[in-house]
């Protein structure tokens, strides 16, 4: 054997094996018509994949990728928009508030951190982070990390929203397709 055949014959021995496995990511035949034309039918309502039919109607194409399209950064901004935001970037994924207070007590603030783990809508998708500032005057300042009852609260709203966000662009992507017929006398 030459050494290309010994390079390619193991490599198309695994390739071969692994595809045996029995399983395609994200495939899941109870969810997944059998028919192609219904699962073409199926992602096209859905919002996934293009129609060249767009393509040529002059307009722009209205997908943006950037925060609007982010149910859970939306989400997050609209929950703690009473704040002055300190750093927003969408990119690294933070978003943090600078200290505010209530006016009612001068001397306390608080400050979030919220850092997005992924794009999905779940209970793991963000991490909250409250810091609470006391100082007795303005140069003796105490800063602690607070784990309590109002970090909770604040995942629980920013996730309630989220999901709303979702669920309301999951309705507007939708858009029926009309199948077209098939001549089948051939």
């Amino acid at each position: 054997m030459n050494n290309l055949t010994k390079f390619f014959l193991p490599l198309a021995l695994i390739l071969f094996l692994n595809a045996c496995n029995g399983k395609l990511p994200g495939a899941d035949a109870r969810k997944v018509p059998y028919d192609p034309r219904e699962r073409v039918k199926k992602n096209l309502e859905e919002g996934k994949g293009f129609r060249l039919d767009d393509t040529f109607k002059g307009k722009g194409s209205g997908n943006f990728e950037f925060a609007t399209s982010n149910e859970l950064w939306r989400a997050s901004l609209d929950t703690i928009d009473f704040m002055p935001i300190a750093t927003a970037n969408y990119s690294g994924g933070i978003l943090i508030t600078d200290w505010y207070s209530d006016n009612q007590n001068l001397n306390e603030f608080i400050k979030i951190s919220i850092r997005f783990l992924t794009n999905e809508v779940r209970s793991d998708a963000i991490d909250v982070k409250i810091f609470y500032k006391k100082c007795e005057n303005i140069i003796e300042c105490k800063i602690t990390q607070q784990t309590g009852n109002l970090r909770a609260e604040l995942t629980k709203e920013i996730l309630k929203k989220a999901a709303v966000y979702k669920k309301q662009s999951e309705d507007k992507s939708f858009r029926p397709y009309n199948m077209p017929e098939i001549d089948n006398r051939n």
